[in-house]
């Protein structure tokens, strides 16, 4: 296939949160050897780990602990109170990822919006944001789509695309009076996991993907299925998956050095 070269000037990026502007990837990981630990279990590989990320806590939980055959000693319910004491220390501890603070304060410095699509439920966001208010200030409040926004129905958390339209919804809802409405072929997702980069596609985005390294190399081979959003959950709105290398996704190793003109955005607008 020929990819697709001829995209409009991009006019709003989407974020993904946790592993992708701050390092609460790696955090979460050590919280849940920790506890898994006490049950004689782990640690969680990244094969295991890549089916976690951008999920919503009760259905990672329900994942981990069938992998780790702990369902006859503990619940999801009980499993998520024990994480969550070890989450409240460790996230407090959260840092950004690089490239990420010059790249959020170029954007807020042009004309392209931003909002933020992120899985944690605002009990978490706080607790991993609360000392980085100046890094989540270009954020505004009303363009921030938590994963328990009531919005967002039952069972549509990513890889379904809904979380990546109500972040383009509240953008769209916050322009200039005159200012054309935003399409999604005009919106830029950056993600680091699988589930998302298919919610992004799904929405009929465009992505891009900054994995961790070691769901990188879990997914050495397969990038080109990954951007195009086959890596997980076609039986549901095939329709808006992707096709290989059809140009909607790129795959980076961090977010630094971010090539801005190549998305049509102009940091002197």
């Amino acid at each position: 296939m020929v990819p697709k070269t001829d995209f409009p000037p991009v006019r709003a990026c989407l974020f993904d949160m946790d592993g992708l502007l701050i390092n609460t990837e790696d955090i979460y990981t050590i919280c849940h050897n920790l506890l898994l630990a006490r049950y004689n279990a782990g640690p969680v590989p990244w094969s295991i780990k890549c089916k976690l990320q951008g999920r919503p806590a009760p259905e990672s939980i329900g994942i981990l602990i069938s992998w780790a055959n702990l369902q006859d000693k503990i619940s999801v319910e009980d499993y998520a109170k024990e994480l969550h004491i070890l989450q409240e220390q460790e996230f407090r501890k959260a840092i950004p990822l690089p490239g990420v603070e010059t790249l959020l304060k170029d954007l807020r410095g042009s004309k392209v919006h931003v909002a933020l699509a992120t899985s944690s439920h605002k009990g978490h966001f706080d607790i991993k944001t609360g000392h980085l208010e100046e890094l989540f200030e270009v954020f505004e409040p009303q363009k921030r789509v938590l994963g328990d926004d009531p919005r967002i129905g039952k069972g549509r958390g990513k890889p379904n695309p809904d979380i990546y339209l109500l972040a383009l919804k509240a953008v769209n809802e916050g322009l200039e009076p005159g200012e054309e409405p935003i399409k999604p072929e005009e919106c830029l997702v950056f993600e680091d996991g699988i589930p998302g980069v298919v919610a992004g596609r799904r929405a009929g985005m465009r992505v891009i993907w900054a994995p961790h390294p070691g769901l990188a190399i879990e997914y050495k081979g397969r990038e080109a299925n990954v951007l195009a959003g086959r890596e997980e959950g076609q039986e549901s709105d095939a329709h808006e998956v992707g096709t290989v290398d059809d140009g909607w996704g790129e795959q980076f190793v961090s977010l630094e050095n971010f090539p801005y003109a190549k998305y049509g955005i102009s940091l002197n607008a």
